[in-house]
């Protein structure tokens, strides 16, 4: 499983890592060398069980064997807002990266200009923007 398939989840606990395997003692000390120096789970079972928490919140458990062979567990929750806003905010983002790559800008440069914006860094959207 690549590191990749876990891009939308964020760990649900803060004090999850750093994670010690209880049978080697292998201190994993983020989510990054988690995915990245454990195996799936063998004989092709999933290595996510997910389900819906009382709060409505997306949970995954997931399940990956420590390069000893020990089954770890650690449970994550999609950071994705699935409120009416949140979905009104993922329509807005779209349009505004619609309309900047209709303007020859390359989709993946307009995504980070777009999420550079949302986070208060300096970015390219108002010159670009004006340019109207």
């Amino acid at each position: 499983m690549k590191i990749d398939t876990f891009a939308g989840l964020q760990a649900l606990l803060e004090s999850a890592f750093p994670k010690r395997c209880p049978n080697c003692g292998y201190v994993y000390s983020g989510p990054e060398q988690f995915f990245r120096e454990t195996g799936d789970m063998p004989s092709g079972r999933s290595s996510l069980k997910s389900f819906v928490d009382d709060d409505g919140s997306a949970v995954v458990e997931v399940f990956r064997n420590c390069r000893c062979g020990s089954t770890l567990m650690d449970e994550f929750v999609c950071r994705r807002d699935m409120s009416e806003p949140g979905s009104r905010s993922r329509e807005q983002f779209q349009r505004l990266l619609r309309d900047l790559t209709a303007r020859g800008i390359a989709a993946e440069t307009a995504r980070t200009e777009i999420l550079k914006f949302m986070l208060g860094a300096p970015n390219r959207l108002r010159l670009w923007l004006e340019d109207d």
